[in-house]
């Protein structure tokens, strides 16, 4: 597992207060971790904070998945670097 990836659940994991051995890279943030729209929200800002992205909040056709949020922040980072 990647240090994105790691840094990444351990965000939500805290943000939803889910136990990070029950989140992986195949789980739906709304479906299968039951965040709200506040919830995704949150982690939005979390993740910019923590990676130094900007994150466009009206994609709701966004990253789904942990795996696809995931990549989706790896390619935000390697753009920036």
């Amino acid at each position: 597992m990647s240090d994105i990836q790691n840094k990444i659940i351990d965000i939500i994991a805290e943000r939803l207060d889910k136990d990070k051995a029950s989140i992986t890279a195949e789980s739906n943030v709304v479906a299968d971790l039951g965040a709200d729209s506040l919830d995704i929200a949150e982690i939005m800002m979390d993740l910019e904070d923590a990676f130094g992205v900007k994150l466009e909040e009206d994609n709701a056709e966004g990253p789904q998945t942990v795996g696809d949020i995931v990549a989706f922040i790896e390619k935000k980072v390697a753009e920036n670097a």
